[in-house]
């Protein structure tokens, strides 16, 4: 189905495949209020707007309960255990294990289950970046986790209009590269959060870990443009250089944006030294 096709069906039908793609009352009746859609990119910008700028807290653990609860073992191993693909490890049951005891521990702490776009992430990323964020509050959370749910929306648009074009989708507006001067190699498995000054503290508002490319390419949802502000990147270098001592277990880079282009901020990483700059 292509989005002239969607446009056609029935609005009762076209609501529900919304839905689908995110389990909000309040979303999905707003998206339906500018219906059909004009292109792909104005459905696109339409949920980033009204997710982020109309919808609340209410709306957004309203959707969190529409996804799938995987916190038991049995529903992991499901998960996990039987991939196939060559790119793929497969979870260990030690693993599996230690991701449903984290599992439970988040929603008793946060109140809703761990939301994150999975895709591509084994049980062994998940279970890092997992433990990583229970290490936050619940106010961080609910704003991590609204911002993986439209990560999750926008990848639901695109199965839901596998024959349309979704080419003008751009990767994160705020990347990073680590690079790690000591060994001339990306840095892997890096902790990183963007944080912004809000309430007098500085919060956690996206999070991820470093492929081994040293990136995080989707630290935040496409089309979502941050207000022009200044924000912290804090870079987990203790974790990464546990195994020997390092001067610096924490680098915190503190930069401002200007408009909604695109801000790369790399990092030149060793154990006792680093450099930063405005990457293009």
């Amino acid at each position: 189905m292509n989005l002239l096709a969607f446009n056609k069906l029935p609005e009762e039908t076209a609501k529900k495949e919304l839905f689908a793609c995110c389990g909000s009352n309040k979303w999905a009746d707003a998206m339906m209020k500018h219906f059909p859609f004009v292109s792909e990119k104005q459905l696109v910008d339409l949920s980033s707007k009204i997710w982020y700028d109309e919808c609340g807290e209410v709306d957004w653990r309203e959707s969190f309960t529409h996804h799938p609860k995987i916190g038991d073992v049995k529903s992991l191993t499901e998960k996990f255990a039987g991939k196939e693909q060559a790119s793929v490890a497969v979870a260990t049951t030690e693993t599996i294990e230690a991701l449903a005891k984290a599992n439970s521990d988040y929603e008793n702490k946060n109140g809703f289950i761990f939301i994150v776009c999975a895709t591509g992430k084994s049980a062994t990323e998940m279970l890092a970046l997992l433990n990583d964020r229970l290490q936050n509050t619940a106010e961080e959370e609910l704003h991590i986790a609204m911002g993986e749910q439209q990560k999750i929306s926008i990848i639901r648009f695109k199965k839901m209009l596998p024959d349309s074009d979704f080419s003008f989708l751009k990767v994160s507006q705020i990347t990073t590269h680590v690079l790690d001067t000591s060994t001339g190699i990306p840095g892997k498995d890096i902790s990183i959060r963007l944080q912004a000054f809000r309430n007098n503290v500085w919060q956690t508002i996206a999070q991820g870990i470093t492929n081994s490319d040293g990136r995080i390419p989707d630290l935040l949802a496409q089309e979502r443009n941050l207000k022009p502000d200044t924000y912290k990147m804090v870079f987990d270098t203790g974790k990464y250089y546990s195994g020997q001592k390092t001067f610096y277990p924490k680098v915190e880079i503190i930069f401002s944006t200007f408009d909604e282009t695109h801000y790369h901020v790399p990092l030149l990483v060793n154990p006792f030294g680093y450099s930063t700059y405005r990457g293009s």
